[in-house]
């Protein structure tokens, strides 16, 4: 997944716009003196600074957030679903501006950034039924007399951290369950693209969300650490790069909260001999290059099975020159640029070690003319003759460099995907059921697509992996996102006539 790189600060410049935080209900200047760049990567240009908040900033917003949880939770669950359904029609409305902000600040085309916001959108709607998502449990007469019910209740002031390759869909995964739920919520999101997080603060203030049950500070690793080390904070939520999830996950369990914390992906998409060639082509390129490649449920490695391999590689190969490489402003672009430089060359670097180790690039993003311009572009590269043991298949690339690793048999194609590290996402492309379901049965990955290459769950199912994808106990956004942002309590209750009161020191029980 998106890694959340510590970038040094600068100096700002007094001709850039500067974004601060959203604390309690108005923006807030950073108090820190530090900077970040915010780019157009389309541009390779600066486009404002973002302030980096201090801890004194986090705190402020924790404040804020503590402040404004009593009359939140005290809130009922029909005015709650009144803002929850008005947030949702004002996301709605504002799609446009939203998918603008992202596509300009992450560098994903316009169509990509309004799928990322209907997505988001899901999860809104999801939410809107918390009356019937926090329903408990009732029994009747569990002993003489008594009975016992199980209640759900919010935790309190959490916080989600989130990356740059969805600022405005992982926000809205993490923060409209919180709220839901009755907890107030403090969100330190990518400082690469963190305006779309400001937008939406607005929206929700719009739709009569209380001041300080939503806040945004931004920053780096100091808001990072101040988050997780918060004793006010009870549960903090990550999507990230594997050893930054691992960072967070230690860090905040050793405080003493709550972590859900999503790491890395290496999603690979088997194809079998009896697959139709020309829609698992489509879906490769589709799922391996959607975004640049900057998803943690892109398509990383085809696998492809027998005498499949050569036909495949040249339906995908045969794909690749009609993609349209261009900025988000240009509506017939289908992929943007990366969403820095360093990481465009990192990405690049990847085409030279893979050769270097013995595999075949069939094409090279970096002969796209694009790649020479100021913007952060890399073309669509594919990789063929791909092993386990290269540097492009041991490491998650997050860029539009598609492997292929080829493999005798159904057998070995499942090997590899268990003896990979990471279990995010997976896929298999067939037209026989019964290896459909067994594949499903045998894969060790939490998210399984069958003839569906990028297999997000709604959002009313939870998103989450296996492995080195996912520290914690509990996946993301739906009934397990409610599950995460409540506690549950147990009421004994009994309603005596006071005449048959006695006293009875044994243990008690059932009559």
């Amino acid at each position: 997944m998106a890694q959340l790189i510590e970038q040094a600060p600068q100096q700002r410049s007094a001709e850039l716009e500067r974004l601060g935080h959203w604390i309690g209900g108005r923006p807030v200047p950073a108090s820190s003196g530090r900077y970040g760049p915010v780019y157009n990567p389309a541009s390779g240009r600066v486009a404002r600074e973002v302030g980096f908040a201090s801890a004194e900033d986090v705190d402020a917003a924790v404040q804020a957030a503590r402040d404004a949880f009593p009359a939140w939770r005290a809130t009922s669950l029909s005015r709650k679903t009144e803002i929850l359904f008005r947030m949702r029609n004002l996301v709605e409305s504002h799609r446009d501006q939203l998918a603008r902000t992202v596509s300009a600040e992450h560098g994903k085309v316009e169509s990509d950034a309004y799928g990322e916001v209907s997505r988001g959108l899901e999860n809104l709607e999801f939410a809107c039924g918390v009356p019937q998502l926090l329903k408990g449990g009732f029994s009747e007469q569990v002993s003489t007399g008594i009975d016992v019910y199980q209640i759900r209740q919010p935790l309190g002031v959490v916080a989600g951290i989130t990356p740059f390759n969805f600022p405005a869909m992982v926000p809205l995964w993490m923060l409209t369950n919180a709220i839901a739920c009755g907890n107030t919520f403090v969100l330190k999101p990518s400082e690469k693209d963190p305006s779309a997080s400001q937008l939406l603060a607005r929206l929700f203030q719009q739709a009569g969300l209380p001041d300080g049950v939503f806040n945004v500070v931004n920053g780096d690793k100091v808001a990072v650490d101040r988050i997780l080390e918060h004793p006010d904070i009870a549960a903090v939520s990550f999507v990230g790069s594997t050893p930054i999830a691992r960072y967070v996950y230690q860090h905040a369990t050793a405080n003493g909260k709550r972590c859900q914390a999503l790491g890395g992906a290496k999603n690979h998409m088997v194809v079998l001999p009896d697959a139709d060639i020309e829609m698992a082509a489509d879906a490769a390129v589709s799922a391996g290059y959607g975004s640049a490649g900057e998803r943690c449920m892109a398509i990383a490695t085809v696998v492809a099975v027998g005498e499949v391999a050569d036909p495949l590689v040249e339906a995908i190969r045969a794909r690749l020159p009609k993609v349209k490489l261009g900025p988000g402003t240009d509506p017939e672009a289908q992929m943007g640029p990366l969403i820095t430089r360093e990481h465009r060359d990192r990405v690049a670097g990847y085409l030279d070690s893979a050769a270097r180790q013995g595999a075949q690039v069939v094409a090279d993003g970096r002969e796209h003319e694009l790649y020479r311009s100021e913007g952060f572009f890399l073309g669509v590269s594919l990789v063929d003759h791909v092993t386990p043991e290269m540097d492009c298949y041991r490491d998650e690339i997050f860029g539009p460099v598609l492997t292929v690793v080829r493999v005798p048999t159904y057998t070995d194609a499942v090997r590899l995907i268990n003896q990979n590290p990471w279990g995010n996402g997976t896929a298999i492309f067939t037209r026989d059921g019964g290896a459909a379901r067994q594949f499903q049965f045998d894969v060790n990955v939490g998210m399984v697509g069958v003839n569906v290459p990028i297999p997000v769950p709604v959002a009313y199912y939870s998103f989450g992996g296996w492995k080195s994808s996912l520290f914690g106990d509990l996946h993301m956004y739906g009934p397990e996102g409610i599950q995460f942002y409540t506690r549950a309590k147990v009421v004994t209750a009994r309603w005596p006539d006071p005449g048959t009161s006695k006293v009875d020191l044994g243990f008690p029980r059932t009559r």
